[in-house]
């Protein structure tokens, strides 16, 4: 994709161009449903957005504007659904969605079923609802086009996707798998631990990479920081959210007070800073 467009399930281009190089798609999430922040995220460098229904601000009620202010800064916006269920994928991808990240698959049935809900027929069980022809004036794309260019990312994050891995990944008309590390080491009984404390969880993101590379899809990965996004990178992983918009928020109001006290040495005569450090690891 090289500019904005108002067609769902049409600009999933740049997205694909990376991948069929063996290049890696760098993204952001964004959890604050605001057009304003969709809009000053879609102008950015990073290759796609993701709207977070599961955990974010966002609701199918407020996904037409966000989508929206996403496609007019000219980036693929994705959804991660609330759920595994048709309706919501349905409803993202009519909303302007070009792909949804489908959270908490842990079967091959699963994801066939969410796959299902990414198309029409016969390719799948998608209904017709071109409602984004009213607001745009332009009639809907063909619902081949759509189909193609539509992205379904299935996420595996529990004891039994990770089991059943390879075998999702062979689903047709899955796209790709994306892990969530958190819930994978919470269900896997490793806590809060991550690849950098526990070789085991290394080797789950591994077992993920290796069963997508043997598929030919594509295996993305939620990450902390930027050095676990580049660590990933070298390994395979060929999506990677790199930040949240929240926590780019946060760090900015903490930097900018860090500059502030150091310039004017606010914390000796003020106290502290309001901003603690906290945990920088990702809430998701």
């Amino acid at each position: 994709m090289t500019g904005a467009t108002d067609q769902p399930g049409t600009d999933t281009e740049r997205l694909r161009a990376l991948w069929s190089r063996d290049l890696p798609a760098f993204g952001l999430w964004s959890a604050l449903a605001d057009p304003v922040v969709a809009e000053l995220l879609g102008t950015g460098p990073f290759d796609y957005v993701c709207l977070d229904l599961q955990h974010g601000f966002g609701s199918l009620a407020t996904l037409p504007p966000v989508l929206g202010a996403m496609r007019a800064g000219g980036r693929a916006p994705l959804v991660r659904v609330p759920w595994n269920e048709p309706a919501g994928i349905m409803r993202a991808l009519d909303s302007g969605a070009a792909g949804v990240v489908v959270p908490m698959v842990s079967s091959p049935q699963e994801a066939a079923a969410a796959a299902a809900a990414c198309r029409f027929p016969p390719k799948g069980s998608r209904s017709w609802g071109p409602f984004w022809g009213d607001v745009t004036g332009r009639s809907a794309p063909a619902p081949q086009v759509q189909d193609d260019g539509v992205l379904c990312l299935v996420m595996v994050e529990t004891a039994a996707g990770l089991a059943a891995v390879e075998e999702i990944a062979r689903v047709p008309g899955v796209d790709g798998i994306y892990v969530g590390p958190n819930d994978l080491a919470l269900t896997t009984g490793h806590g809060r631990t991550t690849y950098r404390e526990s070789p085991e969880i290394g080797a789950m993101v591994d077992r993920v990479v290796a069963a997508c590379g043997a598929a030919g899809i594509v295996a993305g990965l939620h990450c902390s920081d930027v050095a676990m996004a580049a660590h990933w990178a070298q390994r395979g992983v060929r999506m990677l959210t790199v930040a949240q918009d929240s926590g780019l928020l946060r760090a900015a109001l903490r930097r900018t007070w860090r500059d502030l006290d150091a310039a004017t040495a606010l914390s000796s005569t003020r106290g502290s800073a309001p901003l603690p450090d906290g945990d920088e690891r990702s809430a998701y």
